[in-house]
């Protein structure tokens, strides 16, 4: 479960989040490339846009579910 206390910096204000156990395995990239995006210098992804409809939603979800 991500941690609200160690999330990165990068992500944008809301809801969705990538904390720092980010192993930037691109899973959240490659399912919802809308919402998340890697940040290769540092190693991890972050989120860059918040889901603004159902779509992007439930890929952001799926995209959670795939992160175990």
């Amino acid at each position: 479960m991500a941690d609200k206390a160690s999330k990165v910096g990068s992500n944008v204000a809301g809801a969705w989040y990538v904390d720092t156990n980010c192993i930037n395995c691109n899973l959240c990239c490659t399912t919802a490339p809308e919402n998340f995006v890697t940040n290769d210098d540092e190693g991890f992804a972050y989120v860059a846009k918040q889901p603004a409809n159902a779509d992007e939603l439930a890929q952001c979800e799926e995209a959670a579910r795939g992160v175990r």
